[in-house]
């Protein structure tokens, strides 16, 4: 039987970030049974559409979540993602 997830795979980074934001996306890869390259698209993609910032520090990333975007879909307009973390994962300092 495939292995059935509520959250998508962006989510879930999401969540990891959330979590810890210098994560490298190597441990993300190894948490989500994602390859590196995926992971790195997925983090592109969520600064790409704004939901993410990066900002280098000498070898590592850090990760800042903008809480205050709201969700794109229609019936979740009026929830922000940070809403959405708090659920997930508790206080979001992200």
């Amino acid at each position: 039987m495939s292995e059935l997830s509520l959250l998508t795979n962006h989510a879930l980074v999401l969540v990891c970030i959330a979590r810890d934001r210098e994560i490298r996306l190597r441990d993300i890869a190894l948490a989500l049974n994602l390859t590196e390259r995926r992971v790195f698209g997925i983090v592109s993609e969520l600064t790409a559409g704004g939901w993410v910032i990066k900002e280098k520090a000498g070898r590592r990333t850090h990760y800042q979540i903008r809480l205050d975007v709201p969700l794109s879909e229609v019936v979740a307009r009026e929830v922000t993602i940070g809403e959405v973390l708090e659920l997930l994962v508790g206080s979001t300092d992200a």
